[in-house]
């Protein structure tokens, strides 16, 4: 799936990343939240900056996750822009410098990136398993939505115990609802 996503032209990611984040905005589950986590884009995954700015202009709070690695989870901090008190973390992760923990009960929408996902909602990550831990919070009520490209999306997705699939799945082709 990498190399699937290296092979594409930076101007075509921009153009599909541009389309799956019009389709997310587009959704009944997107309109009804008024507190939404978005991962901050690496190069070579669809790019979230459009959804974020929508959200802003549509008056949402927006938050990213800053991970904690001692800890091994992530914490929500709301951001106001994309690039003031943004670092550069372990593993070339963007996030947020500094803020105040946001609560989880509060969050009505999660934007979840993934290498790879199926038609069930289950998804490939990166391997430290930190939205699994986040997504199966105990006050955790709200909406995740893996968000990608079409040709991310394969027959089936290895899952362990420990994986969290995705309430739905929006990609620059098709909004896929799993449950709520």
């Amino acid at each position: 799936m990498r190399q699937v996503m290296d092979g594409i032209p930076s101007d075509e990611l921009q153009r599909r990343s541009s389309l799956a984040c019009s389709q997310l905005i587009a959704s009944p589950v997107y309109r009804r939240s008024d507190v939404m986590m978005v991962f901050l884009s690496l190069p070579r995954e669809v790019d979230t900056t459009p959804l974020v700015l929508h959200a802003w202009r549509d008056g949402k709070r927006v938050l990213a996750p800053k991970v904690n690695w001692e800890q091994r989870r992530m914490l929500p901090i709301e951001i106001v822009s994309l690039t003031d008190n943004i670092s550069e973390g372990q593993m070339g992760l963007r996030e947020p410098a500094e803020g105040t923990p946001f609560s989880v009960e509060q969050i009505d929408l999660v934007v979840v990136p993934g290498l790879g996902f199926d038609l069930e909602g289950n998804r490939i990550g990166r391997g430290r398993g930190f939205y699994d831990r986040f997504l199966t919070h105990e006050g955790w009520k709200g909406t995740s939505c893996g968000l990608a490209l079409e040709v991310q999306v394969v027959e089936r997705v290895p899952m362990s115990e420990h994986d969290a699939t995705v309430d739905m799945l929006v990609t620059d082709a098709a909004v896929r609802v799993f449950r709520k």
